[in-house]
């Protein structure tokens, strides 16, 4: 499929070719569904902790006789019911990463393509490079798209004056072509490709 090439000025600067096996493929929303929650597990931290009964802080002497005192046994006072106890079944350091194979991590990112540029929200940039890092300039550009809520996907490396100018639109993303992923893909409502990010996206899909 054939897309016309647009300047960051909104005028027209040709076409490129787009191969069918990336940007028309047939779209499945659970595959999508499982690559995003693939992402989203792996980037939660994992750090919560609490403290089990051999990390409280206190003695491990025996407070009273076992038997004799009308009370309730005890070894120690380090137990959940006690004051300043333990926690029982409480969270601990860990890794929430779930694996899924690569190439349906692979068709997914196809998929996301492929649903933007049949919906009609996507569009080619000849390039992403901005004179100035003026948030008012880019958002004027960005603006002339039509455009509220985008994510711009660059080549390996995203122009100083081009990120810094994005960098406080809100709803607009940038990211270099190693960092495209479905999650932020899905999340907006347009996706903006360089073609340096076309030629990047083609090799690492192929």
């Amino acid at each position: 499929m054939k897309i016309a090439v647009k300047t960051l000025e909104n005028k027209a600067a040709g076409e490129i070719e787009l191969p069918d096996t990336i940007y028309a493929v047939d779209v499945r929303n659970d595959l999508i569904h499982r690559v995003v929650h693939y992402q989203l597990n792996k980037r939660r931290a994992g750090t919560h902790k609490v403290k089990q009964r051999s990390e409280v802080s206190g003695t491990g002497k025996k407070p009273w006789r076992q038997k004799g005192t009308g009370r309730a046994r005890a070894g120690d006072l380090k137990r959940p019911q006690d004051r300043g106890g333990a926690t029982v079944f409480g969270p601990v350091v860990r890794s929430h990463a779930t694996d899924l194979p690569k190439k349906i991590r692979a068709l997914a990112l196809k998929m996301a393509l492929s649903s933007k540029a049949k919906a009609g929200k996507l569009i080619v940039l000849d390039e992403a490079k901005a004179k100035t890092h003026k948030t008012k300039t880019m958002a004027e550009a960005i603006g002339k798209f039509g455009v509220d809520s985008a994510v711009i996907i660059g080549g390996k490396e995203i122009d100083v004056n081009f990120a810094c100018g994005c960098a406080n639109l809100p709803r607009i993303d940038v990211l270099p072509s190693q960092g495209a992923n479905v999650y932020d893909i899905i999340r907006r409502d347009t996706l903006i490709l360089t073609k340096d990010a076309v030629n990047d996206l083609n090799e690492r899909l192929k």
